[in-house]
């Protein structure tokens, strides 16, 4: 299992721009890897320093990609979510093994997206939104006026904020996969679900993946990315004990109640590798019978970096199952 995709790209697919002003002016960040219309497309985040933004990239091979511009765009919004807008996840296929193509809901498209209240990185507890769209170029989104899940409304361990979202449909319910973290800073992963997108329950058995005492995952178990895969369902996620994250897989069949493999199936490189520090954030796609885990790279910051992100360098990659 910790070889599930051993071939790492070892290069960044995406950076940020390291242009003054610019939405991804310091890093770009949390990958989301989809099928749209003939080609392959990737929401992701940019920081310049004062937050997050949400963008748009298309690619035809996976390992290419090019930006087509801003998609959540701060100064917009209801107040609430004027400041951040950080999209994680789309409403898509979620089979891992058909492709991994948007699906409609009341003949939309929806994007789940989460806003911290203040200026800076990730300043202030974050709550959840909703977007949604029927414009087939994917670049202009519609926000639903009020958070749909608050931090405030939540137990003990989510007290500090909501993180990424994973937004799935099975059986005609809708279940919401998202990491959050206590006043302590720890993050673990809870499951809330709903029949309409309005309404929402949370799972009384949260949190559904726990941090492990004295493990690699021993401060977070993050970031979840959840598919069906040859009869089971399968969450891709993130563990960090304090130096470094590194990718994890878990399973179930019910979705509410996950196995935990113990080992990280994706570690940090060697110093001086692209991702030396942390190897984290996961979205999964097949193409050609090959596994592609896209994830965010960060190492130190080394002179000539497109962009410095507080003396890191933060970009995204991908390993893959096989040589590509």
């Amino acid at each position: 299992m910790s070889n599930l995709t051993p071939h790492k790209l070892g290069r960044p697919v995406l950076t940020g721009s390291g242009t003054p002003g610019a939405f991804d002016e310091r890093a770009v960040d949390v990958p989301f890897v989809f099928e749209h219309r003939g080609a392959y497309y990737m929401t992701f985040v940019g920081f310049d320093g004062r937050g997050y933004q949400t963008a748009l990239a298309r690619s035809d091979d996976l390992l290419h990609w090019e930006k087509l511009g801003v998609i959540l765009h701060r100064g917009q919004g209801n107040g609430w979510d004027e400041t951040n807008a950080a999209g994680c996840w789309l409403l898509c296929e979620n089979n891992l093994d058909a492709p991994r193509s948007l699906t409609r809901w009341e003949g939309k498209y929806w994007l789940a997206y989460h806003s911290y209240p203040g200026e800076g990185y990730e300043t202030g507890p974050a709550r959840f939104g909703l977007a949604w769209t029927q414009d087939e170029t994917l670049l202009t989104w519609h926000r639903l006026p009020e958070p749909f899940l608050t931090p405030e409304d939540g137990a003990d361990w989510e007290r500090g904020g909501l993180y990424k979202e994973c937004l799935i449909r099975h059986d005609g319910l809708f279940y919401l996969f998202y990491n959050a973290k206590d006043l302590h800073a720890m993050e673990q992963t809870g499951l809330a679900t709903s029949p309409d997108l309005h309404t929402w329950t949370r799972y009384d058995g949260n949190p559904v993946l726990r941090t492990t005492p004295g493990a690699w995952d021993s401060r977070f178990r993050s970031d979840p990315c959840v598919v069906w895969h040859e009869g089971r369902w399968v969450m891709f996620h993130f563990g960090y004990d304090g130096r470094h994250a590194q990718e994890g897989i878990a399973f179930s069949d019910d979705l509410r109640h996950w196995a935990q493999h113990p080992d990280p199936i994706l570690t940090v490189g060697p110093e001086g590798s692209l991702d030396s520090l942390h190897a984290h954030k996961p979205a999964v796609i097949k193409r050609d019978g090959i596994l592609y885990h896209f994830y965010c790279a960060c190492r130190p910051h080394h002179e000539g970096d497109l962009t410095d992100n507080n003396g890191e360098f933060r970009c995204i990659t991908v390993a893959t199952s096989a040589p590509v």
